[in-house]
């Protein structure tokens, strides 16, 4: 931190910078002194701006890594710079929402499963204002409306703090605070002026800064516009006295966004899951609906979905329909919960398929607590080190990633474990290592790539790495991949820091379609390849899952992208293993179908792993090739899941 008498620098270390929560948080101390405090994104450029007002700070775009200049003047300037101080130390107390775990949310929490299927409730419809008539106390009926809207946020945030969860409970500090923002606040006041009704005067200074959180470059903090539609919709409501979006009604909630309020707000006892249109995993309502343990699917799109029509969602699957089948929705919940208990039972024993093949089944990790709280797994396909050391400002030294690498081990009860270097770029920033902006990052300088230019972070790693192999078993595997040049670079700065008999087994990931078509040549020498589907299906389909208007085309079971894990299978070079560490490998009937292909090691998510398991002993791998066979000819990733499903 750098500081003098009136300002002082602090660093943004938090993974998604300031969001709609921790901004919330230094626009609450900012209010708190009698003191004017401005904030400086020294980074971009941006600003100076009122650190009181939660919509200028958003227009900082301050992300992980970013440097931040606070200024203070007035009485009590010193004690605010100190404040802000501390809580920059502590990451904006920015602790990620707990993940949902069956059974233990306090109260109504929902079945903790990924199927639901119940009565369409469709809640995803804009307020209708066509009944509002303006008169000659416009401003008055706003502040009414605010006053309204804020009451029944301090409602929810009790509520959610008492059945929920504190952390989630603070999303709504971010909803009071755009209430109390004098920025917005007086906009509205001129847009009354202006000649603007109520509605209109809020909804235009509301629509414009969601727009502003749309254009910020962190996907995380794009998708805080959800909060502020949230807002303006509460505030419409109140000007028009509609009554709230959820009803009592039972059923499956259909909603455009999933708002944190109409999730914290829902009764989980009647609603069997929600459907959301959006696409996108990191909303603050998918937070809290997972946090509640409600079935949940994202990105159904614009399926027409009348008012009490019966729908069925597989989250697993990635379907949502329109008048199912009820009883192979009813089946698939009974099987989903009786699959649940008895893989957690089984948890520890291996996967031996009924002809006797044995498949691995490792755990991805991206922190000790991670490795801990897998369940079952042989030990970790995949430590994502950007994830383990990505709230660090600088660089961890070799004795610190030792010692992590050793806990991670020690977790595992000394199995094996797989560590990837350093995978950056794209949506993955770290925070000790400026990347310049790039017209398409995903494109552009990511895992190896970029450490041509900066090897001096990743020999550390590798020393790390190798001195953890002198101890317990351990893989090395190298992102992002894509010519035998970068192979031969990747192994020479491996032998420099004299790694030759210290028993690390070496590997590369595949992600890039062009490393699957070379791959005979590319993998000659190593130990072995895993495959990385996630990546490889987008590069493939040429889709961003993240976006919706393509995000159906990134699945990974589309036929071609079986098509390049089956040739990576047949092609790769003698005594080279071949694994998968994709989110691919976390789905249970894909699962089966890799194993068809001849994969005989998975990494899937923790929570998954005992699910795998106990699905792999179930298989017999002779009728699970024959299927993978079928489905690599087949013509879409549907008729691919629909073969699955037989």
């Amino acid at each position: 931190m750098v500081a003098s008498d009136n300002f002082i620098d602090i660093a943004v270390g938090n993974e998604h910078g300031l969001h709609a929560r921790p901004a919330a948080k230094v626009v609450g101390l900012a209010r708190r002194f009698d003191a004017r405090v401005s904030l400086t994104n020294l980074t971009t450029g941006r600003g100076p701006v009122d650190a009181g007002s939660l919509s200028m700070v958003a227009t900082l775009n301050a992300q992980q890594g970013h440097r931040l200049r606070v200024g203070a003047s007035g009485p009590e300037a010193q004690e605010a710079l100190t404040a802000i101080s501390a809580l920059a130390e502590r990451d904006f107390d920015d602790a990620p929402a707990a993940q949902p775990s069956v059974g233990t949310s306090n109260s109504k929490s929902g079945s903790g499963l990924d199927v639901a299927i119940g009565p369409a409730i469709v809640a995803d419809r804009d307020v209708d204002l066509r009944g509002y008539r303006a008169g000659g106390n416009e401003q008055e009926r706003a502040q009414d409306a605010r006053r309204a809207a804020e009451e029944q946020l301090q409602t929810l945030r009790e509520r959610t703090a008492e059945n929920v969860g504190a952390a989630e409970a603070a999303i709504f500090d971010a909803q009071l605070a755009l209430l109390d923002d004098s920025v917005v606040l007086d906009s509205v006041a001129e847009n009354i002026g202006r000649g603007e009704n109520a509605p209109q005067a809020w909804k235009s200074a509301l629509d414009a800064l969601a727009s502003t959180f749309e254009g910020l470059d962190d996907p995380y903090q794009r998708e805080r516009a959800q909060d502020v539609r949230s807002v303006l919709d509460r505030v419409l409501r109140a000007l028009v006295g509609a009554a709230e979006p959820v009803t009592a009604d039972a059923g499956v909630l259909v909603v455009r966004e999933l708002d944190a309020a109409t999730a914290a707000a829902i009764d989980a006892e009647r609603i069997t899951g929600i459907a959301v249109r959006a696409a996108g995993t990191t909303g603050h309502g998918v937070i809290v609906a997972r946090s509640r343990g409600i079935p949940l699917i994202t990105g159904i799109g614009e399926v027409d979905v009348p008012s009490g029509t019966l729908v069925g969602f597989d989250a697993r699957a990635g379907s949502f329909v329109v008048e199912p089948d009820a009883n192979v929705f009813r089946t698939a919940i009974r099987e989903r919960t009786a699959e649940r208990e008895a893989a957690l039972a089984e948890a520890e024993q291996p996967a031996v398929t009924v002809d006797g093949q044995t498949i691995q089944v490792f755990a991805n990790v991206g922190s000790v607590q991670d490795a801990t709280d897998a369940r079952g797994a042989d030990g970790s396909g995949l430590v994502r080190t950007e994830v383990l050391f990505g709230d660090r400002r600088v660089a961890p030294t070799v004795e610190e990633q030792v010692e992590a690498f050793r806990a991670i081990a020690a977790a595992f009860g000394g199995k094996p474990i797989t560590i990837r270097t350093w995978d950056i770029g794209g949506d993955k920033p770290l925070p000790f290592l400026a990347q310049g902006k790039e017209a398409n990052p995903f494109l552009g300088e990511r895992g190896i790539r970029v450490f041509r230019r900066r090897p001096e972070l990743l020999r550390d790693q590798l020393k790390a790495i190798c001195q953890v192999a002198l101890e317990t078993p351990v893989q090395l595997m190298f992102p992002m991949v894509t010519t035998a040049e970068e192979v031969a670079w990747a192994l020479a700065e491996l032998a420099d820091i004299g790694s030759s008999g210290w028993g690390v087994k070496v590997g590369i990931m595949v992600e890039v379609p062009a490393a699957a078509l070379r791959i005979s040549s590319l993998a000659e020498g190593l130990d072995f390849v895993s495959i990385g589907t996630n990546d490889l299906t987008q590069y493939t389909t040429a889709a961003d899952r993240g976006n919706s208007a393509v995000a159906p085309l990134a699945d990974g079971l589309d036929p071609a992208v079986l098509q390049l894990i089956d040739r990576v299978v047949r092609e790769v070079p003698t005594g080279v293993e071949v694994a998968v560490c994709g989110d691919l490998a976390s789905d249970p009937d894909a699962a089966v179908l890799l194993a068809g292909l001849g994969i005989r090691e998975l990494s899937a998510v923790g929570p998954q792993v005992p699910v795998i398991k106990s699905r792999l002993r179930r298989t017999d791998l002779t009728e699970a090739a024959k299927t993978a066979a079928q489905a690599l000819t087949l013509p879409s990733a549907t008729a691919v899941r629909e073969l699955l499903a037989e």
